[in-house]
């Protein structure tokens, strides 16, 4: 039988990157994925990628009302959730007195309000022993130049899942943290604020920091989301897991 045999598994941002790893990784091991994205475009065209029982649900997760859809469209197809993986997010960079509220708020609508409201739609419909995972990032442990707000966001979300780790231990439901350092994704490529020429001397720079020298891969980072949601974690909770090839460690 495989990991996550008749599980349900909401994974926001599943249209790319971390998420559309997780989301494969977890229809490899059984599971029924809905998973959300932005645009429908690029959720029609992973769609043809897919194999297993799915759904893809056109949703932002900045925005109240699309975080309620999700988890409507979840229950009313495939009954109450198992794993939330709360992964979409954005990055940002501008140096702290160049910043606008409309900078900030995006990221924090996006980065913290978003799972926030996700989570409080989704508690109702967890079934007890189900599994809470947050993409946070290792930024929270780190001074980016250019990352002020970023970070915060992920700062916020750490300490959210804290907490969250207390109010739902009664129910068994564990809640845990994924802190990718540097990773080859779409993300990284668009992160805004920032040139090729400095998007390549950040890379560089990022792989320098990183004891196995190199960035990592999107797989990487849902092989421990993966870890985090399965049985094989059951004593594993509230902490936040730093997949960063040993980046902060040293």
């Amino acid at each position: 039988m495989k990991k996550f045999e008749n599980k349900v598994v909401v994974v926001t941002g599943g249209n790319s990157g971390i998420g559309l790893a997780t989301v494969k990784g977890f229809l490899n091991e059984g599971a029924k994925v809905v998973f959300s994205g932005r645009r429908q475009e690029a959720l029609d065209q992973v769609s043809n990628e897919l194999t297993g029982q799915y759904k893809a649900v056109l949703a932002d997760q900045g925005k109240l009302a699309d975080n309620k859809k999700l988890i409507d469209q979840t229950v009313a197809t495939y009954g109450k959730i198992d794993v939330v993986f709360a992964n979409a997010g954005v990055a940002q960079f501008s140096p702290a007195d160049q910043i606008n509220e409309d900078f900030f708020d995006n990221q924090f609508d996006i980065n913290i309000k978003g799972p926030a409201f996700l989570i409080k739609e989704a508690i109702p419909n967890l079934n007890d022993g189900a599994s809470i995972i947050f993409n946070t990032s290792i930024s929270n442990q780190k001074g980016f130049q250019g990352g002020a707000v970023y970070s915060a966001t992920k700062g916020a979300l750490r300490s959210y899942a804290r907490v969250l780790t207390t109010e739902l231990a009664p129910r068994n439901i564990r809640v845990n943290s994924v802190a990718p350092g540097p990773i080859t994704t779409p993300i990284y490529n668009k992160m805004d604020g920032m040139n090729e020429e400095q998007l390549e001397q950040m890379g560089a720079s990022f792989a320098q920091s990183v004891p196995l020298k190199r960035f990592g891969e999107s797989k990487e980072i849902a092989d421990a989301v993966l870890f985090l949601a399965s049985t094989e974690a059951s004593y594993v909770n509230g902490i936040e897991l730093e997949v960063d090839g040993g980046m902060t460690q040293i």
